[in-house]
């Protein structure tokens, strides 16, 4: 049985929220008490020196994983088109990590459409480059069709489920199914709407229906404006140890 991986979007602590966590050097640490997982979003902003990610590999407990997102440059500034170069630079600094690199997540820009020639090109290049865990995470409606899911399938990259849920298509997770990425980005106030007890509960089942089936879990909070992220997870975790799958 796989262990889901609960965690939020980057690592801060609300002050409010910084009791219920155990003692720690630094913040991640602190983080990492209590959480088993974080995504890094700075990534997609700005490049970190190898170093610095072998750091906080370094920091944190064997079994924590971290989800990386590869840079705006390859995404929204190339679009996927010629982005080797970039691809592999990127590679080489997250590869600090080591083993606590636990996923890559691609979110897209809600413009860019599925391209025939451009697309299969870049997921066929990040594949040569990186044989771990892929997420991928589209916005624009030509991403959710059964010609991009065998895509992703034949690639072996999970298509992220996403909340708010922008196209019908987007209400289940999609593409490679052993690996079920969610991403909760706070609905119906983007960033900053907190999730009900209801929901956490129904989410807990519904990853644990995946977890039995075999599938890699990853939930993140992004709602993560006002702090809502961490007690969400924090009661999503809860739920999940209270009634394990």
């Amino acid at each position: 049985m796989r262990a889901a991986h609960i965690g939020c979007a980057g690592w801060s602590l609300a002050r409010a929220a910084q009791p219920l966590f155990d003692a720690g050097a630094s913040q991640l640490q602190r983080y990492a008490t209590r959480f088993n997982a974080t995504e890094i979003n700075s990534s997609f902003y700005r490049p970190h020196r190898r170093g610095t990610y072998e750091r906080w590999a370094a920091s944190v407990p064997p079994d924590f994983r971290f989800a990386v997102k590869l840079p705006r440059a390859i995404s929204h500034e190339k679009r996927l088109a010629g982005c080797g170069d970039l691809l592999a630079d990127f590679l080489a600094q997250a590869g600090g990590l080591g083993e606590r690199l636990g996923s890559l997540l691609l979110q897209l820009p809600p413009s860019l459409a599925f391209h025939p020639v451009v697309a299969p090109a870049f997921l066929h290049e990040l594949r040569r480059q990186h044989q771990g865990a892929v997420a991928l995470e589209p916005r624009h409606a030509s991403w959710f069709t059964a010609e991009v899911d065998a895509l992703l399938r034949e690639t072996q990259i999970a298509r992220v489920l996403a909340d708010p849920v922008l196209h019908a298509a987007g209400r289940d997770p999609g593409g490679w199914q052993q690996l079920v990425y969610l991403r909760l980005h706070g609905s119906p106030r983007v960033y900053y709407s907190d999730y009900s007890q209801e929901v956490l509960q129904a989410l807990a089942q519904r990853i644990g229906l995946a977890l039995r089936e075999g599938s890699g879990v990853w939930c993140i909070f992004d709602n993560t404006a006002a702090g809502a992220a961490t007690h969400n997870g924090l009661a999503l975790a809860a739920a999940l140890n209270k009634d394990p799958p």
